[in-house]
């Protein structure tokens, strides 16, 4: 899936934490997904912790952190609410 497609997944909405990103208006956020990857959960293991997720997702939470870290324009990040 390209970066652009990924992207699209993420999205915000000013009443759900504070306007942080969220993946696909789940209520999980990005910063959650990335922390459980950082402390070594693997994609399978936090796909059985969040039933609604998928693969598609954690890799978009991994696109959107490459994005804001090389500068790269995010403006596809839907903005709900």
């Amino acid at each position: 899936m390209h970066q652009d497609e990924l992207l699209q997944r993420i999205t915000t909405r000013p009443d759900v934490f504070g306007g942080k990103p969220i993946i696909r208006d789940l209520r999980i956020s990005v910063e959650l997904v990335l922390s459980l990857l950082a402390q070594g959960e693997s994609y399978d293991e936090i796909l059985d912790d969040y039933p609604g997720m998928d693969q598609a997702d954690i890799n978009a939470c991994l696109a959107y952190a490459h994005a804001v870290i090389a500068h790269d324009r995010i403006d596809r990040i839907a903005v709900a609410g």
